[in-house]
């Protein structure tokens, strides 16, 4: 069987937008292309499109409709929440925790308010880059007012246990952010069992289109208000002023839609894809050891150390395979990965790490061919840097 190059092998950066996606959203480039906001039947047909999509999503989240807001993507929506509940507050009286495996997005605004003065504690993670809760529980203050956690990891793949944190931000009052944008349409969850107050995901990761992303707001909790942080309208109930992207949002709704449909079996799809590549790998391969944890990691994720083999060599070994040696937001970095320095590698072992992930509309003869490429790959540049080191042992001795 002909595979076709270059396999696509990196998921959690970015996914395919899926064909009966596309097809939903073609309508609203040409046809019904009305500005969601006008007042006549061109308007109201993209705005009939837009609550339509919104109560997709809400009934998948199992929460109600006016707790939806659109927004660019996840990192706007991260951002939306960090900066508009300290846009109007004494620095000295909103403690926030965190922890040291986030995603740019909330790191990033998070050191940003650290130099305004909040106060932001940073929860080291274990060895398998999980956040124990007991660690959030001992770094409470009497002034916490935020916690904001990943639910699951962009790099590693490792869920963290939002649910017994969310508990104890109920029981403390305190405002429970979590990132969820890897985990949306991969596992399920209960927004309202595990009191989460906001959450941010976006549809790229979930064979929807890029640049559209949701934010959640519990707005049962009277803590949970934003300041305006954009100007220019009221969409989105001020949140998030200005016109708004009708096809990207028909796309969301369609994306989460077959979510809702086929999230079961894309799970099993990815993790029997996943476990294979992964098999593969290591019973040909000797210097192989997992990055996180297999027990609590997403379905379609893999990160793992290649001993003796630096990442970025051997993606420019295996040109016919696209994949990562870190996240897609930290790509232009030399430096280790921050996030599996947390778990305690060492820089020769983070640059020498690889994620992969997989997808709906990868194949099992995808995952054979990709798996023995790799193999291939990692043998001949361990062989080549045998090979220079004894020639370089060969020249001391002469000399």
């Amino acid at each position: 069987m002909r595979i076709k190059t270059p396999i696509y092998l990196d998921n959690n950066s970015t996914t395919q937008v899926d064909p009966r996606v596309l097809e939903a959203m073609l309508p609203y480039f040409n046809d019904r292309f009305g500005n969601a906001s006008s007042n006549h039947s061109f308007g109201w047909m993209a705005k009939s499109a837009v609550e339509n999509a919104r109560d997709i999503i809400s009934d998948f989240l199992k929460v109600s409709s006016k707790n939806i807001y659109f927004t660019s993507g996840a990192t706007e929506s991260i951002n939306l929440v960090h900066l508009g509940l300290t846009e109007n507050v004494n620095p000295k009286s909103f403690h926030i925790i965190t922890s040291n495996i986030e995603h740019s997005a909330t790191a990033e605004s998070l050191n940003h308010l650290a130099t305004k003065g909040f106060d932001v504690t940073i929860i080291n993670v274990d060895k398998t880059g999980t956040v124990d809760p007991d660690r959030i529980t001992s770094a409470i203050k009497t002034n916490t007012k935020l916690i904001s956690i990943i639910f699951a990891n962009n790099e590693i793949g490792t869920i963290n246990d939002v649910k017994t944190i969310g508990q104890f931000c109920k029981e403390q009052d305190i405002l429970f952010h979590v990132d969820a944008t890897q985990a949306v349409g991969k596992i399920k969850f209960d927004v309202s069992e595990m009191n989460i107050d906001f959450l941010s995901f976006t549809a790229h990761k979930l064979y929807g289109p890029k640049g559209i992303g949701t934010l959640y707001i519990n707005n049962n909790n009277p803590k949970a208000k934003l300041a305006r942080r954009l100007f220019g309208g009221s969409q989105e109930g001020s949140i998030k002023p200005g016109t708004l992207n009708v096809p990207a949002i028909v796309g969301f709704g369609k994306a989460i839609e077959i979510c809702s449909e086929e999230m079961t079996k894309d799970y099993e799809h990815t993790v029997t894809l996943r476990d294979k590549f992964y098999k593969n790998i290591v019973s040909n391969l000797d210097g192989v050891s997992i990055n996180g944890t297999m027990k609590d990691r997403l379905p379609n994720n893999l990160n793992f150390f290649v001993e003796g083999v630096r990442a970025d060599k051997l993606m420019l070994e295996l040109r016919d395979l696209a994949f990562s040696n870190s996240s897609a937001c930290a790509s232009g970095s030399t430096k280790p990965s921050r996030i599996l320095k947390a778990l305690g590698l060492t820089d020769e072992q983070a640059l020498g790490s690889v994620r992969f992930g997989f997808g709906r509309f990868n194949t099992i003869a995808e995952i054979d061919y990709a798996s023995q490429r790799v193999i291939e790959a990692v043998n001949k540049l361990r062989t080549l840097s045998k090979d220079k080191l004894q020639f370089h042992k060969q020249n001391i001795e002469q000399i």
